[in-house]
């Protein structure tokens, strides 16, 4: 029980760390549309977008991507309703979050999990021109922690079984 006390403990203090990195509303704003991104519309509209300008010989892709992401939501829905990791403002005492969480429960991060899915399958499938995704989608990641609606290893966890996922549908 100590190493998970201190693990909660570690999470506890890199959350109220990042909250305290918040010092303007400009700040703010700009953390809150870095989270919007990645509510999963661009993890449907960049590979329907690709599909579109690129020959239909990427119709593989487009399957794969979408194959990958239902299996990415059933693994995050099965997760999060068996692990139910309670969110930081039901844990910590005084501890609000900025915006409202779409669901009860915080691991893994669902935003993380699918911006990282996204990434993994288009740096898969172009190479080094799409690894710029990873950089969004450690935003997207970092700001759901800086907004109060997940604990850090949430989002690591997302974004681990996220690339998980990826090496599992494309290499094996």
């Amino acid at each position: 029980m100590t190493i998970y006390n201190n693990l909660y403990q570690y999470d506890l203090r890199l959350l109220l760390w990042c909250r305290k990195s918040i010092s303007s509303y400009n700040f703010v704003s700009i953390v809150l549309i870095i989270s919007k991104s990645g509510d999963g519309y661009i993890q449907l509209l960049l590979p329907a977008l690709y599909y579109l300008i690129s020959s239909k010989a990427q119709a593989c892709f487009f399957l794969l991507a979408m194959t990958t992401f239902i299996l990415e939501r059933l693994l995050y829905f099965c997760l999060k309703h068996t692990l139910r990791r309670r969110r930081p403002p039901q844990v910590v005492p005084y501890f609000r979050s900025i915006v409202q969480a779409s669901d009860q429960f915080s691991f893994p991060s669902g935003h993380a999990m699918a911006a990282f899915t996204l990434a993994g399958l288009f740096t898969f499938h172009l190479g080094v021109i799409a690894l710029p995704l990873y950089i969004w989608a450690g935003l997207v990641a970092i700001s759901r922690v800086i907004l109060g609606v997940h604990f850090p290893t949430d989002i690591v966890a997302g974004a681990l079984f996220g690339t998980i996922l990826v090496y599992i549908m494309v290499v094996l």
